[in-house]
């Protein structure tokens, strides 16, 4: 369904927005959604839960939205009976003092509950960025199709799913598209990181979670030794998200048998990405944020044996990179399980960053998949919402 920008609504309804975030970058989605709702309701009130950069746009946040960022099973099952105590209370508080939408932002085993009860009494339920439903544990669509009254999607093809199952669906754009500039600043970002702008830099990625690095870490370094092998010229950067994360790294560089030439960056991983001219990396929203950089990648992922038996069967997409979900066509070598060496990912990563043809070609369909993206998240998914308030109150 498309929601054209034009003739935005503008009204001096006192509307109440509940918005529900559970994460960082719900808390970034959040306030870029209450900034164009404002907008269009001067008078609007938000109210829910979320973090700082939602209370900065005047959100007022019920529980801190610390006590939802949980990762992990373990640490889930530990902290059940405040989530569940949590949502009980939002939703106490919904049906005694019923807001005009409740917009769950991500977050889909929190949210999507929440916007399940609030639909069923009858007050309107959005839901901003799907959960991977397209691509496994499909029959949750039917689930979500009994909580929403909208579904806000980040990409196209998620858009088309939900229209295949024939539930109300808006694609807004990603966030991302709009930030990033179109054209890559890479020798401003070498000089803003002290780089040696005349030299090939590899940055490697291989993820930001303790278990992603541990997988997959020495595996990442060996590659990048067997590189630097061929090609003593290349400089290679691994940016670390914490202080425990670069700790970890270093520590599986120590354990290296041959001595590994290696920048290391705390944080600014997007610089370090701007800054490349290949990127070795886990797949992730990190291969969505390489291509909007326009940078040649190669993804390499590892699981254990049973984790990868059971998602191989489970999983119903083509392809596991953004990039390539997008493109609809293999344009990002994926080396998974048994098919990611150091041999292999060294040879990918060497041939994008010799064979200028390619990368041309790329940095052409990466720059055309860039302007798909860049829809101005923020404003239509105000647009969106805002029209469907408008109809319910006709």
């Amino acid at each position: 369904m498309d929601y054209p920008l034009t003739n935005a609504i503008v009204s001096d309804r006192r509307i109440t927005f509940a918005m529900i975030a559970g994460e960082a970058s719900g808390d970034i989605l959040g306030a870029g959604l209450i900034r164009s709702l404002r907008n269009r309701y001067p008078n609007a009130r938000f109210v829910g839960i979320g973090g700082d950069e939602m209370v900065s746009e005047g959100f007022h946040s019920l529980v801190p939205m610390e006590r939802l960022s949980v990762m992990g099973l373990v640490e889930v099952l530990g902290r059940i009976r405040e989530l569940f105590s949590i949502r009980a209370r939002l939703l106490s508080y919904f049906f005694a003092t019923p807001p005009d939408v409740v917009i769950g932002i991500d977050s889909p085993d929190f949210t999507l509950a929440i916007e399940r009860r609030c639909h069923e009494a009858g007050i309107p339920s959005v839901h901003y960025v799907s959960p991977s439903v397209w691509a496994w544990r499909q029959k949750r669509i039917f689930k979500i199709a009994k909580s929403v009254d909208l579904m806000l999607t980040l990409l196209p093809f998620e858009a088309r799913f939900y229209e295949e199952h024939n539930v109300p669906v808006a694609f807004v754009g990603h966030p991302l598209a709009d930030r990033i500039p179109v054209v890559p600043e890479t020798s401003k970002a070498r000089q803003e990181l002290g780089l040696d702008e005349n030299v090939p830099l590899l940055a490697v990625l291989p993820g930001s979670r303790a278990g992603e690095v541990e997988r997959l870490g020495t595996l990442f370094l060996e590659a990048a030794r067997w590189i630097q092998a061929k090609r003593p010229d290349v400089q290679l950067v691994i940016p670390c998200v914490n202080r425990e994360r670069e700790k970890q790294v270093r520590d599986l560089i120590e354990a290296l048998e041959v001595k590994l030439q290696v920048t290391i960056v705390r944080g600014r991983s997007r610089e370090v990405m701007a800054a490349s001219d290949v990127v070795l990396l886990a797949s992730g929203t990190a291969t969505l944020e390489a291509m909007l950089l326009k940078k040649p990648m190669v993804v390499g992922y590892r699981l254990s044996n049973v984790s990868y038996a059971l998602l191989s069967r489970l999983v119903k997409v083509p392809h596991v990179s953004l990039p390539n979900l997008l493109a609809k066509q293999p344009l990002v070598p994926e080396l998974l399980q048994d098919d990611a060496t150091p041999e292999s990912l060294g040879a990918a990563v060497l041939e994008r960053m010799e064979n200028q043809q390619e990368r041309d070609r790329l940095v052409e369909a990466f720059t055309e998949l860039h302007h798909t993206l860049r829809q101005d998240a923020d404003e239509k998914a105000a647009q969106a919402i805002s029209t469907l308030l408008e109809k319910r109150a006709h």
